[in-house]
């Protein structure tokens, strides 16, 4: 076995550098060729390309706050992003950061209104919501995981469809009294839940709502580092590694496959809950029908795109959180439509694939 490892240690390293050395410019590249056919597109939809650029920069990172907006947008998308590659390390699927996200917001929501929490001493007010719904989270990801290990079922369609079961528990939570929604007043009352309690809301970094960046990103960056180091250096990560390879092999070699896939799509759950509560707690304070926002479905391709890698999630989720908020000032200021940057989004995905296609292709003929 010692003999094996060191006969191929050194090829699997040339291969992975062979990727590695292009890989970060043939990034750029597909990157900037996407804002160059955006900028056509821009161009041939009539609107002056240097006021729609311009509408863009000022919302992606023109002030304090639209810097914080873009950082916190980032964050949610790195969180689904993280468990989405720890799910892929044992070759698992997990698509459902959108209901995670749905779900999170709304068991924070509940806690933080209805949990008793707002007069915790050290923070508890709102670590609470934090656990609460990374918990609630795990366990929507972990019914797919169940599903999954027992009864053989995909976990794409598992986790695909529990989304909109989410979304539309979200949507009943916030259109009845009983639950969520804020007590009426009049027939105009909006749909939503009561504004959640001060001492619930993330701590701001910075103390000033002028550049609204709120704790949770510290809370990312540690988990990051954690994830970074578990499927890099630890006995767990290979563990994943061998069930996603050969899961006959990594029962025989007495590793639980069973639990494997249940404790990792739990984990890849817990992300997307704990997004859903950032979102509540750090910026949206209100539970309303579709504060996901597709949130969840852009941290997918943000795992799609980082090929396993932690520092490739935190690149593409910088990517799409300054995109998304240049995107939403220029169709207000420019008259852009948003769709233009979900267009752009979709052309890097396409060109990094193809890219990477091809490199591998390249690489395994030599």
């Amino acid at each position: 076995m010692n003999t094996n490892t060191m006969t191929t240690t050194p090829s699997s390293s040339r291969l992975k550098h062979a990727l590695a050395r292009p890989a970060v410019w043939i990034s750029l590249a597909a990157v900037a060729g996407a804002m160059l056919v955006g900028l056509l597109l821009i161009a041939l939809l009539g609107v002056p390309v240097h006021e729609a650029v311009a509408a863009f920069a000022e919302g992606a990172w023109g002030s304090p706050y639209a810097v914080a907006a873009s950082v916190n947008r980032s964050l949610v998308f790195m969180l689904v992003g993280l468990g989405f590659v720890l799910a892929d390390r044992a070759n698992l699927t997990n698509v459902g950061g959108e209901g995670q996200i749905a779900v999170g917001g709304m068991v924070a929501t509940a806690v933080a209104l209805y949990g008793h929490v707002q007069h915790l001493p050290a923070g508890l007010a709102f670590v609470m919501p934090l656990l609460a719904a990374s918990l609630a989270g795990g366990l929507w990801g972990a019914f797919a995981g169940v599903l999954k290990a027992r009864m053989g079922t995909n976990e794409v369609i598992a986790t695909l469809l529990l989304s909109f079961i989410a979304l539309w528990m979200v949507y009943g939570s916030v259109q009845t009294t009983t639950l969520l929604r804020q007590p009426m007043s009049t027939s105009a009352t909006l749909p939503e839940s009561l504004e959640i309690p001060e001492a619930t809301k993330l701590p701001l970094l910075t103390g000033d709502y002028a550049m609204p960046m709120h704790a949770g990103l510290l809370l990312g960056i540690v988990l990051a580092v954690v994830v970074a180091i578990v499927l890099g250096r630890t006995v767990l990560g290979v563990r994943l590694r061998a069930v996603g390879l050969n899961p006959v092999a990594a029962r025989r070699a007495g590793i639980s496959i069973t639990g494997s896939i249940v404790g990792v799509l739990f984990a890849a759950g817990a992300f997307g809950g704990l997004a859903g509560a950032c979102m509540l707690q750090g910026e949206q304070y209100t539970l309303k029908a579709g504060f996901s926002s597709g949130y969840g479905f852009d941290g997918l391709v943000v795992g799609l795109l980082s090929r396993g890698s932690v520092p490739g999630v935190i690149a593409g989720a910088l990517l799409f959180g300054f995109l998304r908020s240049g995107g939403i000032n220029m169709e207000m200021a420019a008259g852009v439509p948003t769709a233009l940057v979900v267009v752009i989004q979709g052309l890097i995905i396409v060109t990094l694939a193809g890219a990477a296609l091809v490199l591998e292709k390249k690489v395994v003929e030599r």
